[in-house]
């Protein structure tokens, strides 16, 4: 259930960090709210996260401004908002340190320590123990006693691990909570457990006596949390070391016995790694591979019982898992089986001596990892950005491998005119011009035709640049600067956005047979307007964000004619059918939607086939009974919405066992373009001629039968087309703000950003952009990019900020050069 937010109170940030420009004087200005009554939760919590910010980016606050800021905040203790009141916590953790008189705010804080409400407690303990100093600490040594061995394991953990940060100040009064301590050590709950010997140790962690006989004691009895099992080794190991305890001690056999615990954490790390390496997820296969590759640098021995399993891994579809496991091989692997598997990876490897193919090999695999290593680093880590460009730019001074050459100089292009000092990549660009062979020059003039097309300052160095290139020898190059000289000098964002970033002058999205029959078409029909591109149908093949440099192509290896797709191929057949004649060209067909369980005895299955005012229902049936004839079969629709059924094509004959299809035209509404899902209620009917299951031999008479099939949903998506924009901000600017419209949601039913995004791509059928879709780590916020063509030909482009609180709040701007697209849209979320 999606519940709708009003707008006029949201916060409208500028990218895709609304704090990137506040100005500390500024926010204690605001903060002067926390004084007026009544106090408003939603702006207030809004001011101390905007000081935590600056907090954390390292503004320095002097005392007296800290000291005024924390004084008004404590009047926030006066609201029960509970998301308002855990972020007082965390101010008071962070400008305990800077503020004075902090102590105030003890008495509050105490209350909340020992009040009803669990979700306060913890939190609560945590920031008192933060401003507690050693005279204050004794006051609430009966509430710290109490709340380690809360039955509540968030308490009693919060308890204990400041108990932990006291140690250091107050050593002889976090003593006397020894008893306790080891009253928490029993849990049931893991991490309290965990955290209580944790806390046991660092305060006999100075008496090797009082250590051994923790040991003895915990190692006799045992443990329930895995984590507390892991700290128990690290002592145990340590005490080893002190002790110079050899394999006879009880120490080494607890350690020993701890590798056949059923708990994988406490597994041998090998055998572990090793299923790790047949697991589904790529992510789980990358880190045991990647570890081995370690392990195997000093201990090749003991990787060799996974050879089996990293042979497995060359044909991995990540050539990241491919690689290593390849290097793995080759560390563990002896000299006989060298030649074996420079065999099995040929693909890797071409025409090398065998003096030098693990020495060669190994190098060139080697840059490859470090570039796709720099790459991934840049792309999921905005801040390392810079340096990650400078060694680039440092590694294709003397690189040479042009198909690294051309992916960095395509990288360079892409985000070096968004950094601060997009001149400095200038001179290594042009570099490559000069020095270079072709394919690496022709990717250098469309790197610097982004510099100046982004940066107004650069571009007449630019355009004297390109002068150059286009006296250039190869023809690739020359006409690349052309072309990119004449786009520039128009100094058009829109043209720079076409062109430049996006690249629509080579048309990636339209179907190239498509366009051969259009045009055809056109020429059959003398018409006086022009031919218009919106007539073409798209292209239907994957699109993936692995579009790296454009290298000159060679016409030698042109394919004689495209292979039709199979949007192609449903075009031609739904053209071939009288009554679909008008239609025109086909926007988009679905993947095939199963409307009966799969061993009933009719198999039904559904093509939604979409057109600009249309939709044709193709459903293929698969009669599954030898003692029946089925004629004059079509599947009855019934609407929920204002959709018209408007003609049945049934099938003549259904056979047994002989697939046959029956179409359904449908016109979707005029007088509602925003109404563009539907439920569609499914029945086919048909005339049922009983026949001999030997010969197949049907009788004369029949009789008229029906089948209710599965209800069939028409979604946004089938009227929405995924295309790629390789520069989201180039294409949101060239769409512009003319019908620009936004509004805020709340995902009741989502728990992580993850799911947010996944559940919005799927559900809108766009296409993700510049890695979008890839949610960082321990982040509260993300902005996925969502790019599609609406049918009818019209570009949609969809921002959408998420962020994560007790549920996904998301505001979703939408901008297309057709307003109708931009409510379709934004009825289809609400």
């Amino acid at each position: 259930m999606i519940k709708k937010f009003d707008k006029k109170d949201e916060e409208s940030g500028s990218g895709s960090n609304p704090f990137q420009h506040l100005e500390k004087s500024a926010v204690l200005q605001e903060a002067r709210i926390f004084n007026e009554t009544p106090i408003n939760p939603r702006r207030c919590l809004h001011i101390l996260t905007k000081i935590i910010y600056l907090l954390n980016q390292g503004e320095h606050f002097g005392t007296t401004e800290a000291t005024e800021a924390f004084f008004a905040m404590t009047r926030l203790f006066q609201s029960n908002d509970q998301t308002l009141r855990r972020m007082c916590y965390l101010t008071i953790k962070e400008m305990a340190n800077i503020s004075e008189d902090v102590i105030i705010v003890t008495s509050s804080l105490t209350k909340d320590m020992t009040g009803k409400e669990d979700v306060y407690r913890g939190p609560a303990i945590r920031a008192l123990c933060r401003i507690t100093d050693t005279t204050m600490l004794q006051a609430i040594e009966r509430y710290m006693k109490q709340a380690i061995v809360d039955k509540v394991p968030s308490v009693s953990s919060s308890a204990l691990v400041s108990s932990l940060h006291m140690v250091k100040m107050s050593y002889d009064v976090v003593k006397r909570w020894v008893n306790e301590a080891q009253e928490a050590a029993s849990s049931d709950n893991i991490m309290v457990q965990y955290h209580a010997l944790g806390l046991l140790y660092h305060l006999r962690k100075n008496d090797r006596l009082a250590v051994t006989k923790m040991l003895n004691k915990f190692t006799k009895s045992g443990l329930k949390s895995p984590f507390a099992y892991c700290m128990l080794i690290r002592i145990a190991s340590k005490l080893l070391d002190e002790t110079e305890g050899g394999h006879d001690s009880p120490l080494f056999d607890f350690i020993e016995s701890c590798l056949r615990n059923k708990n994988e954490m406490l597994a041998p790390a090998v055998s572990v790694l090793q299923l790790f390496c047949s697991s589904p997820k790529a992510a789980l296969r990358y880190a045991a591979v990647r570890t081995l590759n370690k392990v195997a640098m000093k201990h090749p021995s003991a990787v060799t019982a996974c050879n089996l399993d990293l042979e497995n891994l060359i044909t991995d579809s990540n050539r990241s898992i491919a690689t290593l496991a390849i290097t793995t091989l080759l560390k563990t692997g002896s000299e006989s089986s060298v030649d074996r598997l420079m065999k099995q990876i040929s693909s890797f490897v071409s025409e090398i001596s065998d003096e030098f193919k693990v020495r060669c090999f190994c190098f060139s695999l080697y840059k490859r990892a470090i570039v796709d290593c720099i790459i991934s680093i840049i792309e999921e880590n905005p801040e390392s950005k810079e340096t990650g460009l400078a060694h680039l730019c440092e590694f294709i001074e003397d690189c040479e491998h042009t198909v690294l050459a051309t992916k960095i100089l395509h990288l360079l292009g892409k985000e070096g005119p968004r950094t601060p000092q997009p001149s400095k990549y200038i001179r290594f660009i042009f570099n490559r011009v000069v020095l270079e062979s072709e394919a690496v020059r022709a990717a250098a003039v469309s790197a610097l035709a982004k510099f100046g097309a982004q940066n107004d300052d650069l571009l007449p160095s630019v355009l004297v640049l390109m002068q150059r290139c286009m006296m250039d020898s190869d023809d690739e190059v020359r006409d690349r600067a052309t072309f990119y000289m004449n786009v520039l000098q128009q100094k058009q964002k829109a043209l720079n956005a076409a062109y430049i970033f996006n690249g629509k002058d080579s048309l990636p999205d339209i179907s190239i047979p498509g366009l051969e029959k259009s045009l055809h078409q056109y020429t059959l029909e003398p018409l006086e307007k022009p031919f218009d591109m919106k007539s073409v149908p798209l292209a239907t093949t994957p699109i993936t964000e692995q579009k790296t440099e454009i290298a000159p192509i060679s016409t030698s290896k042109l394919p004689e004619k495209l292979a039709p797709s199979r949007q192609d191929i449903y075009q031609e057949q739904l053209a071939a059918i009288p009554e679909f004649q008008g239609l025109g060209p086909l926007f988009k067909s679905s993947e095939q939607v199963q409307l009966t369980e799969a061993e009933t005895e009719y198999v039904v299955r559904c093509v939604k086939h979409t057109f600009a005012r249309h939709m044709v229902f193709q459903f293929d049936c698969t009669n599954t009974l030898n003692d029946q004839l089925l004629q004059k079969v079509m599947v009855q629709m019934e609407p929920s919405e204002s959709y018209e059924v408007i003609h049945y094509v049934p099938a003549a004959n259904l056979p047994y066992s002989q697939p046959g299809s029956c179409y359904t035209l449908v016109r979707l509404p005029d007088d509602d373009p925003t109404a563009v899902s539907c439920t569609f209620s499914c029945t086919m009917k048909y005339l049922v001629r009983d026949c001999d299951p030997n010969t197949g031999e049907p009788d004369d008479d029949g009789y008229d039968d029906e089948y209710v099939l599965e209800d069939l949903e028409v979604t946004v998506a089938d009227h929405i087309q995924k295309v790629l924009k390789p520069n989201f901000g180039a294409a949101w600017e060239e769409v512009g703000d003319e019908f620009e419209k936004e509004e805020t949601f709340a995902l009741a039913s989502v728990r992580t950003l993850d799911e947010a995004v996944g559940n919005i791509i799927s559900f809108l059928g766009m296409q993700p952009c510049e890695r979008s879709d890839k949610v960082p780590e321990n982040k509260n916020s993300h902005v996925l990019f969502l790019a599609g063509v609406f049918r009818g030909g019209h570009d949609v482009l969809v921002r959408a900020r998420l962020a994560l609180a007790d549920g996904v709040t998301m505001q979703v701007t939408v901008r297309s050069g057709e307003e109708t697209v931009v409510d379709v849209i934004l009825a289809s979320v609400g």
